[in-house]
């Protein structure tokens, strides 16, 4: 259901699998739930993850430090980065991807031409075998079904998204890859790569996320201007 990947005084940073609920519903528990029942302490989540989105949640265990946490996503001062896989020639392969959400139907969200309150990706992409890419996605934004909205919209939904695309697969190919922040002036970094998905695992896919985007903060990101 989860992994421990970091624990820390205030906090502590775990790893979801795919396909797991955040809340906990239908009699069986959320991650959050089942990590309080396991570590024996409360915990108070800042931000969240889709059920079929794997990676890294931070999760406080205060509500001081849910506080502060919640006001740095508010600002966002924590820099997200995730990685997709999608079948399908991308209308463009990098740049940004910009547009005010609207609910859609059957809880989908759609994106519009309009930019009064967008949401705001960055992207890079690279071909890792026939008619495939792998995308590292840069959020600028924190809205929901925001980057599975965002592929979606550029003609490539995410490989294994039931909900916005066609393409079956072994699972939604949406990864929470990394993490950056600073909390009470140290700087964190936490990363993690996909451990499950037939695709991810592809040679071209690893040799990307360990050599290319191995530190994804560092890349020369398409301007947001």
């Amino acid at each position: 259901m989860y992994q421990v990947i970091s624990d820390q005084t205030d906090f502590i940073v775990i790893s979801k699998s795919v396909n797991v609920h955040f809340h906990s519903q239908d009699g069986s528990a959320g991650v959050i739930a089942q990590a309080e029942a396991d570590l024996g302490y409360k915990l108070y989540p800042v931000h969240r993850l889709d059920t079929p989105t794997s990676g890294l949640l931070v999760v406080a265990k205060s509500p001081q430090a849910a506080s502060v946490f919640t006001q740095m996503f508010t600002q966002h001062k924590v820099q997200k980065y995730y990685l997709a896989i999608a079948c399908g020639k991308p209308k463009k392969k990098q740049g940004l991807i910009i547009g005010d959400m609207a609910k859609s139907r059957r809880s989908m969200y759609k994106l519009l031409r309009t930019s009064s309150n967008p949401a705001v990706t960055q992207f890079f992409s690279q071909s890792i075998a026939h008619g495939m890419r792998l995308y590292l996605l840069k959020p600028l934004s924190g809205k929901t079904h925001q980057l599975r909205v965002a592929l979606a919209s550029i003609g490539v939904p995410i490989l294994g998204d039931q909900l916005y695309g066609n393409e079956l697969s072994d699972r939604c190919y949406l990864h929470a890859y990394s993490l950056h922040f600073t909390y009470r002036d140290q700087a964190y970094v936490f990363q993690q790569q996909p451990s499950l998905g037939q695709q991810f695992l592809l040679s071209a896919c690893q040799q990307l996320m360990a050599n290319q985007w191995q530190s994804p903060n560092d890349l020369p990101w398409p301007s947001k201007d």
